[in-house]
């Protein structure tokens, strides 16, 4: 694998903890934010959803790969309560924003545990 990519995964799985907390206070604040204040950005919130949640899941499994199925749950779960609170600050809980928090998240393991796994057969 290539330095510079390989000094990115260092990095990412060396901060992973405050990185994933940040991204998790990150996504929560931007989940029930209420909407007239949010800013229009543009795309679909799917979209937004699957990105955030592979961003969310990206760096611990990256750091931890074996750990894919707790990863798994528990973003899930995450994500699922997310859903549940929004109508409850001004926001709509909709089960296609859970399956694309869900495709999302899986998206962020798999690309975690396959840069893990080229990189560890790069030596």
């Amino acid at each position: 694998m290539n330095s510079p990519l390989r000094n990115i995964l260092a990095t990412v799985s060396h901060h992973w903890l405050p990185l994933t907390v940040s991204l998790l206070v990150l996504v929560t604040a931007l989940s029930l934010w209420p909407l007239p204040h949010l800013p229009e950005v543009p795309g679909s919130d799917k979209t937004h959803h699957l990105i955030a949640y592979a961003a969310l899941a990206f760096p611990v499994a990256l750091r931890s790969p074996n750990r894919w199925l707790f990863i798994v749950m528990a973003i899930m779960l995450y994500g699922g309560m997310i859903e549940l609170v929004q109508p409850f600050v001004n926001r709509y809980g909709e089960w296609l924003d859970f399956f694309a928090n869900t495709a999302g998240m899986m998206i962020g393991v798999l690309l975690g545990r396959l840069l893990r796994k080229l990189d560890s057969n790069a030596d």
